[in-house]
């Protein structure tokens, strides 16, 4: 990133007909932007009845949209919504100044900065270039200068672009027989863990899992106050008393409109989660947006087939919210669990949970006919 501050313009479309919340919306993309550390200078909202499928926006908007963009002389102009490679090459027919991203790939590059491990770094490079492959037409420098950075623009000659797929096809096919290797190696893992009871946090992003997971199991975890901290996964053992212990995973977290291939290329760090015999989905208890994301994260599983996992909702941050709030979410949610885990308030709850399942997962495994 240049040691100036760059700055973007977010395009916010949002379809009459919609019941999606976009006011949370727009504050979703701008954090996430603010975390690539790019400055929003502003949001362009536009109600549309339809998706054109040449700008998702009209021509006449289109237009509009880049003269305010090189008025505010920003770097970026930003999509909160899913352009199709179609709408991305279209749209940079008009400017091949101003780069262009959309969400998933911004993302996908949160994803790519926050990768460390060498799994999760070729789970990532793999999803950013199967996203990339089909938009290979705007690149706005040779293959090997543009895989360190984000962001694309017009200009690239044709005969280079079919030797950039060439390159980029043969590189995707590495990675996934990379990834099938380590895939392997987590399954050989994973058959020695089949002795013990295992529970996972799983939840939207910067909710606090790394959080209560350290809280929990009194031990060191990544914890930081930024989107995805978390790509690897993290398990504990944690005894639950009479000699017993079981396995606690802290997971990559979710968020609305995950790319597709993120998911897929994430498939062997979400398999702790399908392995898992119990979901603690953890929820902000002061969020705005609080059923989206529940809707979110079950889509999510539902996705990777985690979807008929026992769960227990735990709402954490209850110390950012009133009586009233507490009580609401008691009737509304009346088995779920209320904790926090900067205050460690009814921390031992999530631990009671864990050894009450614990206790019937053994009882099923003597009794396997009940």
């Amino acid at each position: 990133m240049n040691p100036k501050k760059e700055k973007a313009l977010v395009v916010a479309p949002r379809i009459w007909k919609s019941s999606k919340n976009y006011h949370n919306s727009v504050e979703e993309i701008s954090l996430l932007i603010s975390t690539l550390g790019i400055q929003v200078k502003n949001v362009i909202e536009q109600k549309i009845n339809n998706i054109n499928p040449a700008y998702f926006i009209g021509s006449g908007k289109a237009k509009q949209v880049i003269e305010q963009a090189k008025m505010l002389g920003v770097n970026y102009i930003i999509f909160d919504e899913d352009l199709s490679p179609v709408q991305t090459k279209n749209f940079q027919k008009l400017n091949k100044e101003i780069k262009l991203l959309d969400r998933p790939g911004v993302i996908l590059e949160i994803f790519f900065r926050n990768a460390k491990s060498k799994e999760s770094k070729t789970q990532v490079e793999l999803a950013r270039l199967q996203y990339q492959l089909p938009r290979l037409t705007r690149l706005w420098t040779h293959l090997e200068r543009q895989m360190g950075g984000f962001g694309t623009r017009a200009g690239a000659g044709e005969t280079q672009i079919e030797v950039d797929r060439r390159i980029i096809r043969k590189k995707i096919s590495l990675l996934k027989k990379k990834l099938k290797s380590i895939d392997s190696e987590r399954r050989v893992q994973s058959k020695k863990r089949k002795s013990f009871f295992r529970a996972s946090f799983v939840g939207y992003t910067n909710v606090g899992k790394s959080s209560l997971m350290k809280s929990v199991t009194k031990s060191d975890v990544l914890i930081k106050n930024q989107l995805f901290a978390t790509l690897d996964t993290t398990v504990r053992r944690l005894y639950i008393g009479n000699n017993n212990h079981i396995l606690l995973s802290d997971t990559v977290g979710f968020i609305r409109n995950l790319p597709d291939n993120l998911i897929a290329s994430f498939k062997s760090t979400l398999q702790e989660v399908v392995d898992s015999d119990l979901l603690l989905i953890v929820l902000d208890a002061n969020s705005k947006d609080l059923f989206n994301e529940i809707e979110t994260i079950k889509s999510v599983l539902k996705e990777i087939h985690a979807d008929q996992i026992d769960y227990q909702y735990v709402f954490n941050k209850i110390d950012l919210v009133d009586q009233d709030k507490i009580s609401y979410l008691k009737q509304t949610f009346p088995d779920s669990i209320m904790v926090s885990a900067t205050r460690s308030l009814q921390i031992s709850d999530i631990k009671d949970i864990i050894t009450k399942k614990y206790k019937e997962w053994i009882s099923a495994l003597k009794n396997p006919s009940h």
